[in-house]
């Protein structure tokens, strides 16, 4: 089973970083199927303490580092201190990263935040998106960023779902395909039973869907689809 693990540096109970991480799984887990775990980095403050100073995680720590390593995607959410990711969310990877510097090479990551007002919400460019391409991870186009005025308004339901799937895009399904490579058959997408022949012709079932095109802009760059990027960092 596709193995999604959210970690959450929320420090309040109840956490509205927590809530975002939730919603995010949920969007994710129902595209997918995936079974989820959520690690609090709150709870393990004090190991990742000692393991800063002494090199040797406790046994939570070893335990969520381990789930981490092994997660075929992400979701990280943290809250804003300072203008940036708070410092106990940093301490959490700075431990990942060096115990295994490969820990997250290539591993699909949807980064979130939150905060008490929407002038934070380059957090999410600024500081999270740097840390994970340092980290060699594949991280998702959309970040998703939640105010306070946000819960319950219009607009943070949308970027969780288009957030969602993306990475479940880049998640492993049940078959051990990536979710954007089923066909459109598997996929439930219109029009897919009415293709005459596509049950009687050969490998039809395992065709993935065609890449998207490059295509030149005006201004003289060329835009290279995501799933091109993701291929060449895989290669």
């Amino acid at each position: 089973m596709t193995k999604l693990v959210v970690v959450s540096a929320g420090l309040s109970v109840p956490s509205s970083t927590r809530l975002l991480g939730d919603r995010l799984a949920a969007a994710t887990a129902a595209h997918t199927g995936a079974e989820v775990q959520v690690i609090e980095v709150r709870d393990l403050a004090v190991e990742i303490a000692h393991n800063l100073t002494s090199g040797f995680p406790g046994p939570a720590l070893a335990a969520a580092l381990d789930a981490v390593t092994e997660a075929d995607g992400l979701i990280v959410v943290t809250p804003v201190f300072s203008a940036s990711y708070s410092g106990l969310f940093k301490s959490f990877f700075d431990v990942l990263g060096a115990r295994d510097q490969d820990a997250l090479a290539g591993k699909p990551v949807l980064i979130a935040a939150t905060g008490g007002t929407a002038r934070h919400s380059l957090v999410l460019d600024h500081a999270l998106r740097p840390l994970f391409a340092y980290l060699r991870a594949v991280v998702v186009p959309t970040g998703v960023y939640a105010a306070s005025e946000d819960w319950g308004a219009e607009g943070l339901p949308e970027r969780v779902e288009r957030a969602a799937g993306e990475l479940a895009a880049l998640l492993p399904t049940a078959a051990g395909r990536p979710v954007a490579a089923l066909p459109p058959e598997a996929a439930g997408r219109p029009g897919a039973a009415e293709s005459p022949g596509a049950a009687e012709r050969p490998g039809a079932a395992e065709r993935p869907a065609p890449p998207a095109a490059r295509r030149a802009e005006p201004d003289g760059f060329t835009v290279v689809p995501f799933e091109e990027q993701l291929a060449a960092l895989r290669g």
